[in-house]
């Protein structure tokens, strides 16, 4: 009987429908998940994302042995030997993986067979969409590629909120109806939690190293868990995510998000049915157009464009620093302990839950982090530490790509840069705040008031090449000289006085 291994990740894995071909059933076939401690311990990540990892992994382990797999779940010290003793000893006919999502795992499974004298096999990774089309499958080197146009191929291949050749609705993107305040007084929803089981919570137990606390962990682990979180949202929070899909405040974490991307990219859910479930609720009927489109543009424009852009610029993009930015990350990115009311409490809610939304992560921790000009790297290992959906493939582009716009523009046409002025109109932060949003010089100024100023001076030439940034400059010319040299100064005493992490 030939015998293969399939070196899984979670997902529905095309490697089990491969090996059942190969071996003539289940019997012949050996499914091996490695737990590496060497892997888990390379960053301090926040306990509650170890948690997520480890009993999802075990979890699926039992779901498999159910359906009459046999698994070998190994616990070692390092991954690549761990699973090479594994494969040496086993000695299988061949070995079938899914292509990682992740640049230096895909090196390490394209070199392995050669190491251990074994045929490898690297499946397509089904995470993404782009396995099944690949909008531009030969990218013209040097030459820069927009998200909508992405997202529009995306829309027509998968034929996704379509009327024959054209967009529902008639537009591509409701993206300027989604920017409403929070009114007062708007109820918002609890967030779907789940109960640890006996797995869970042995698995709470062990982690005992990295930031914040594994207590409270109530995330879903299994694919079940991960499906009901899906429905909760498009019944409960999809309706109103997109008029306040970019709105902040202190009230809730979540407001109408759907915390769903832990769970997409590990792979307890996968992406076609989430936008197929999402355009079903339009189509009956459930949720409004500018909903409906913006979460799916989330997914099938967002975040496949950003796994594509991560292999269009890897290695590189590790390294990308168009700002030559290179002061290390302050502190309070790591307690919390700062005067700067938004800032306070974003770190704050990572530290405990491991989550903030989109708008927080862009437009408060990387606006801060670009305008003070902390280093990429930096803010990169922070993002991979502190949350619990960070993954290489998605913070590299995300963040030192978009975020930090270190990319020189690859990933984002402008760098995303704002003043207290669109934190004071998207949020309520500003109003329990020690600064005053209004102010750009003075005592009480709001540093992100300053540090803007303070970039658009330091970088004036080269914004002045991004036709996008015209309007900033514009206001720019109306500062005075003077005005100028205190908004210099002010940045510079306030970012001299940032303390580096203890």
């Amino acid at each position: 009987m030939k015998q293969c291994v399939v070196w899984i990740l979670l997902c529905v894995h095309p490697a089990l429908t491969a090996a059942e071909a190969f071996c003539g059933g289940r019997d012949g076939a050996r499914v091996v998940l490695v737990e590496s401690q060497g892997r888990l311990g390379q960053l301090p990540y926040q306990r509650k994302k170890i948690v997520l990892i480890l009993s999802a992994m075990r979890h699926y382990a039992e779901q498999l042995r159910e359906q009459g797999y046999i698994v070998d779940y190994l616990k070692v010290s390092e991954f690549q030997s761990g699973l090479g003793d594994y494969l040496r000893a086993s000695q299988p006919d061949q070995v079938l993986t899914m292509a990682a999502s992740e640049y230096r795992t895909r090196d390490l499974q394209h070199s392995l067979g050669a190491q251990l004298d074994l045929p490898v096999v690297v499946l397509p990774n089904t995470q993404f969409l782009t396995a099944h089309y690949h909008p531009y499958p030969d990218p013209i080197p040097g030459k820069r590629y927009v998200m909508e146009n992405f997202y529009r191929a995306m829309r027509r291949y998968f034929q996704v909120l379509m009327e024959d050749d054209q967009p529902t609705g008639g537009e591509w993107n409701y993206d300027k109806h989604n920017r409403e305040s929070l009114p007062k007084g708007l109820p918002l929803p609890e967030l779907i939690t789940f109960t640890p089981d006996v797995i869970t919570q042995e698995v709470m137990g062990e982690v005992l190293v990295g930031v914040g606390t594994a207590e409270g962990f109530t995330l879903a682990v299994t694919h079940a868990q991960a499906q009901a979180a899906l429905q909760e949202f498009i019944t409960e929070r999809l309706p109103a995510f997109g008029a306040y899909e970019d709105a902040m405040t202190q009230a809730s974490r979540t407001l109408f998000h759907s915390l769903l991307s832990p769970y997409l990219n590990i792979g307890l859910l996968e992406p076609l049915p989430m936008i197929r479930a999402a355009e079903m609720a339009y189509r009956e009927g459930k949720a409004p157009l500018n909903s409906v489109e913006g979460f799916i543009r989330q997914i099938l424009g967002w975040r496949e464009y950003i796994y594509w852009q991560y292999w269009l610029q890897m290695p590189g993009l590790q390294d990308a620093n168009h700002w030559q930015a290179d002061r290390v990350l302050p502190q309070f990115f790591w307690d919390s302990k700062t005067e700067m009311n938004c800032l306070q409490h974003v770190v704050k809610g990572l530290l405990e839950t491991g989550y903030s939304h989109h708008i927080e992560r862009l437009m408060i921790v990387c606006n801060f982090c670009l305008l003070a000009g902390i280093s990429p790297q930096a803010v990169a290992d922070w993002f991979l530490i502190l949350y619990i959906d960070a993954y290489e493939w998605v913070v590299l582009p995300n963040v030192i790509g978009m975020g930090l716009n270190a990319d020189g523009g690859q990933t984002a046409t402008k760098p995303y840069i704002a003043s207290a002025n669109y934190i004071n109109k998207m949020s309520n932060y500003c109003q329990n705040c020690y600064f005053d949003p209004k102010k750009r010089t003075g005592e009480t100024a709001c540093p992100y008031n300053f540090l803007y100023w303070n970039f658009l001076i330091e970088h004036e030439v080269k914004l002045r090449a991004n036709p996008r940034l015209g309007p900033n400059i514009l206001g720019l010319s109306r500062v005075s000289e003077a005005e100028r040299q205190l908004i210099q100064g002010a940045a510079q005493v306030f970012l001299m006085k940032l303390a580096p992490r203890d």
